[in-house]
């Protein structure tokens, strides 16, 4: 399906017409707009589904169709202490939700706004790279399940800067590209696809088609949602503090059971059964887990 025959004014459906742009359309094209447990993951160059940190499935296709239904404000910026070591998960040393300062609950800010700070230098980090990272966070749902759960998609910046290639776009290009045309990106459904000539994972995104009316009326609501919401907000926990260094030892907190007087048990009392525990009946599978069935194999 072609692009610009398929979004001719003519053929916009009416919510569509709305003439001027909305705070998710600012959002994705870098402008002012408006801890996900469910997200997409990139890793390795393959779409993943995951749920309170567990990968749930993995899919084989180069693409993936998304209704994107909310956005991050701003980019944000993270900077970490160190080298990457795979696996690690850890709470950035600096890091910032809008991308201007440093969040005021940073102990170690790297510098007093994000514009001038050393780490914003190319060469600061590995090679010509620069040691803080943009990124920006989205809401998204399934093109074939649009009811179902919301997902965090988290971008870098090889996901979110650079110039077109034809119809391959990085997000902030995707979005300029729909902007030019009046179009708000949660009234289509947007592909996902991989640049398979990339070193690391990286995403272009284009248009597929356009939202029927009652599944637009759906994005709206996912978008205005608790989880769409939760999705989109860059939050940072913080390490645990460590237990206070005390003098003494650390009292039992184990309670010794009483003793009990032979004669005040009765006999049938004194040795019960061993009641073997039942088993847990599993867990039906996730709503999330369900939906991964209904992706399609092209």
């Amino acid at each position: 399906m072609g692009e610009l025959a398929n979004f001719n004014p003519n053929q916009t459906p009416a919510f569509a017409r709305k003439g001027e742009l909305s705070a998710l359309a600012k959002s994705l094209t870098g402008g002012t707009g408006g801890g996900a447990g469910k997200r997409i993951s990139i890793k390795g160059g393959v779409f993943r589904l995951m749920a309170d940190g567990k990968e749930i499935t993995s899919i084989d296709d180069r693409h993936l169709d998304v209704v994107i239904v909310n956005a991050a404000p701003k980019i944000s910026r993270t900077f970490y202490e160190g080298p990457y070591v795979e696996g690690e998960t850890k709470a950035p040393d600096c890091w910032s939700a809008d991308g201007d300062k440093p969040d005021a609950s940073v102990e170690n800010p790297q510098g007093n706004d994000c514009a001038s700070c050393p780490m914003n230098v190319k060469g600061s980090g590995q090679g010509d790279s620069k040691a803080c990272r943009f990124s920006q966070r989205l809401a998204v749902v399934l093109a074939n399940d649009i009811g179902g759960d919301v997902m965090q998609l988290q971008l870098a910046a090889t996901s979110l800067f650079g110039k077109e290639e034809g119809d391959k776009r990085p997000l902030q290009a995707y979005a300029r590209y729909l902007a030019a045309q009046n179009i708000n990106p949660e009234t289509l459904v947007t592909q996902l696809r991989f640049d398979t000539k990339a070193a690391v994972p990286k995403l272009f995104f284009k248009p597929v088609r356009w939202l029927e009316d009652d599944e637009y009326a759906i994005a709206v609501k996912k978008g205005e949602s608790t989880e769409a919401k939760l999705a989109v907000t860059m939050s940072v926990a913080k390490p645990a503090e460590k237990a206070p260094q005390l003098e003494g030892k650390k009292p039992s907190l184990k309670k010794e059971a009483p003793a009990v007087e032979a004669e005040e048990v009765d006999e049938p009392e004194k040795r019960k059964p061993a009641v073997k525990a039942s088993a847990v009946p599993a867990k039906k599978a996730s709503s999330l887990a369900s939906t991964v069935e209904e992706w399609d194999d092209e």
